[in-house]
């Protein structure tokens, strides 16, 4: 393995990590989004701002640090926004996530701590080409997605769609099914991904497979490439599949072409809350009525109250062990097996 570099986790479908490999300057017009890019660290930010490894474990850094990413681009509503392509002549940028995602930061919350900085030291090359995300995808023949799909969405990022997630995996293994799980829009992070592994998923899969470091990507682009991952996680298989969409549908990040290719597949639709009037938003404008609404407008009566009134949806907060029984319901129906009379760790497919 190459200790001169920090490995952050875009790097992950690589093998940059096990394999020598130059690093080569190039003018900025010839940059394009899924480049692999060597920084050097001239601000590390505060002790908050740490660098996600290729196994997923969090790391601080220092001055001088060499780190590998990929160039992308980020638009977060709550914490920053930036691209590649605002990158000046002095060749600063900054880790817009901590996953590597490379670009100049354009706008910070001021609640955010300062990200950490980088200069541009060059690409990532092998005998004379770049290196890029796309060089690593794994390509799978056509086969049509037909998993069962409990799909979570939001109305906006922090909503708490991971969270309940991984309590819908979590739940669904205890009744011994076989689970596929994944976040198929949003900037990379994959802490949130590896999050469902260990409650239970049995593989785990996100745009980063698809060779993306964020799913801000030119639509049919995306879409080619969703089709081609959701082409092999079919092949992967599973009883269901939890997918996650990142941020909300009405963001940058194709949510929207995500969900179009889902819905014929679409059984559960959980849609994670900031707010109880986001609900509505989310609802009017994305013309869709989700079978539940949970995340963090329901922590209190109130909200789960006013989510009702406003939609005429159900309200519940999963993170409350009270609310088990009738998520179990609503899962049973929706997936037509027996959540309810299960035995722990035999599928209920086989009662």
């Amino acid at each position: 393995m190459n200790s001169r570099y920090i490995f952050t986790s875009m790097l992950r479908i690589s093998d940059l990590d096990q394999y020598p490999f130059e690093v080569e300057r190039l003018e900025k017009i010839k940059w394009k989004t899924g480049d692999y890019v060597v920084g050097r660290i001239i601000d590390p930010g505060t002790d908050k701002m740490q660098i996600e490894l290729i196994n997923g474990r969090m790391r601080s850094s220092m001055k001088e640090d060499l780190v590998v990413g990929a160039l992308g681009d980020r638009y977060a509503t709550l914490e920053a926004t930036g691209s590649w392509r605002d990158v000046e002549e002095d060749g600063r940028m900054h880790l817009l996530t901590g996953a590597g995602l490379f670009g100049k930061c354009t706008s910070k919350s001021v609640h955010m701590p300062n990200l950490i900085e980088i200069e541009y030291v060059g690409h990532a090359v092998r005998d004379g080409e770049v290196c890029k995300m796309d060089d690593y995808v794994k390509t799978s023949a056509y086969s049509k997605f037909d998993i069962p799909v409990v799909l979570l969405v939001g109305t906006s990022m922090s909503a708490g769609k991971t969270t309940v997630a991984r309590i819908i995996v979590n739940l669904l293994k205890r009744a011994g099914l076989n689970i596929v799980a994944g976040k198929l829009t949003g900037a990379s992070r994959y802490r949130d991904t590896l999050s469902l592994k260990d409650v239970g998923a049995n593989h785990i899969f996100d745009f980063v497979d698809a060779g993306m470091p964020s799913s801000i990507y030119p639509r049919e682009k995306f879409r080619k490439k969703l089709i081609n991952l959701l082409s092999r996680i079919n092949r992967v298989g599973g009883d269901v599949a939890v997918i996650e969409l990142g941020a909300s549908p009405l963001e940058p990040y194709n949510g929207d072409v995500a969900f179009e290719e889902l819905k014929p597949s679409v059984k559960c639709t959980v849609l994670c809350a900031s707010d109880p009037y986001a609900v509505y938003g989310v609802m009017k404008s994305f013309k869709i009525t989700p079978d539940v609404v949970s995340g963090i407008a329901t922590n209190t009566f109130a909200g789960a109250e006013l989510i009702e009134k406003l939609t005429g949806v159900r309200a519940l907060n999963l993170i409350d062990p009270e609310t088990s029984t009738e998520l179990k319901s609503l899962l049973s129906e929706k997936l037509q097996v027996d959540l309810i009379n299960r035995k722990e760790g035999i599928s209920p497919l086989s009662l």
